[in-house]
This record gives structure tokens, C-alpha cells and sequence, in this order.
């Protein structure tokens, strides 16, 4: 016996989501120069253009503040990007990006947990870095694992240097992103 499925009450509605971005992307060839990709979501969905109402609307932030923020909502879930490049689409500084993303009043809505250092370190987030942020670094890497994002640990060699007799093998290092930067910014 075959069940056909039924029909929604004519009062309901029914949507079909489909990806608007590809799935999480292979590692990039060395994580230490992270590649690019150009893919935005022409289509803001219907939580995007509330947010992009917010942030044209909201009446104490810069113009600087506002440009970043619609940035950030083209940045697909999935994905990241870094301050540097975030700078370039912007005209602006890393530093200047970062000073507008730590006052980001629309957060975690405006994505700025995507945006990475410069080779897919964590950086920082709520306001702070990873000197005194550990608890809120890895609750945007948990966010970002949420979305797709793959991590890998990594131990520099100035990590390695100080686990030097008693902490060898201990658990200095960082995590850093797998896969490319998103570099396909697009205006709203």
C-alpha cells in the first residue's frame, strides 16, 4: 500500500529551504596561507532583511559600523573570513574592522564569530582576544562548528619552544580554520 503524503490546511504555509551556499569546503592546500572563494548569496532571505532593516535604521552607528555589518551578513553560514580581507572589500584597516565588530550590537545575528586572523586563527571575540577570552574564543569556534566549519590544532614553533621540559606535549597551541576565506562580498 502506498501512502501519498497529504496536503498542508489551506491555512498553512509550506516552505522548501534549499542550500544557498555549497557544503563545508576541503582544507585548503596549507592552512597557512588560506585560499579564496567568490561565492555570496544573492538572495537575502527573509531573517537577512530584518537585519539589514536594524542596522540602516539603528540610530547611534557610524557609517564605518554600518558598511562592516551589512558585510558581515554576506558572509554565508559556512564559511569565513578575515579581517584583512574584510579590510580590503572596505577600504579600511583590520584594526578598524575589528573596532567595529567588537561593538557589534546585532551579534550573533550579524556574523562577525566568521571573521578569523589573517591565517584562520580565531583571533578574538566579544571584545576579547585570546590572551583573556579563552571561554568566548571557544564558544565562536562551537558556533562556527555549528555552521560547518572545520578546525584543525595547531602548535607553532613558538609553542613549541616553551613547552619545553615539564609541559612537552602539553596543550600549547590554537586552533585554525580548514578550508578557503571568503572573499565574495556583495552590497545590500
Amino acid at each position: 500500500m502506498t501512502t501519498r503524503p497529504q496536503a498542508p490546511p489551506p491555512h498553512t504555509t509550506t516552505t522548501t529551504l534549499t542550500p544557498s551556499t555549497t557544503p563545508s569546503q576541503p582544507p585548503s592546500p596549507s592552512p597557512s596561507t588560506p585560499t579564496l572563494t567568490h561565492k555570496s548569496n544573492p538572495n537575502p532571505n527573509s531573517n537577512t532583511l530584518k537585519q539589514i532593516h536594524r542596522i540602516k535604521s539603528h540610530p547611534t552607528l557610524t557609517p564605518h559600523q554600518r558598511r562592516v555589518y551589512l558585510t558581515l551578513l554576506t558572509i554565508p553560514a559556512g564559511r569565513w573570513t578575515t579581517y584583512a580581507a574584510l579590510a580590503k572589500h572596505l577600504s579600511s584597516s583590520a584594526r578598524a574592522i575589528g573596532t567595529a565588530m567588537r561593538t557589534n550590537p546585532f551579534a550573533p545575528d550579524v556574523p562577525c564569530h566568521r571573521v578569523l586572523s589573517a591565517d584562520g586563527g580565531l583571533g578574538g571575540y566579544m571584545g576579547a582576544g585570546p590572551a583573556s577570552g579563552h571561554a568566548n574564543l571557544e564558544r565562536k569556534r562551537l558556533m562556527l562548528e555549528e555552521e560547518g566549519v572545520g578546525f584543525e590544532w595547531v602548535v607553532s614553533a613558538k609553542d613549541r619552544s616553551r613547552m619545553c621540559g615539564s609541559r612537552a606535549g602539553g596543550g600549547e597551541g590554537r586552533w585554525r580554520a580548514r578550508g578557503e576565506c571568503f572573499v565574495g562580498f556583495s552590497s545590500l
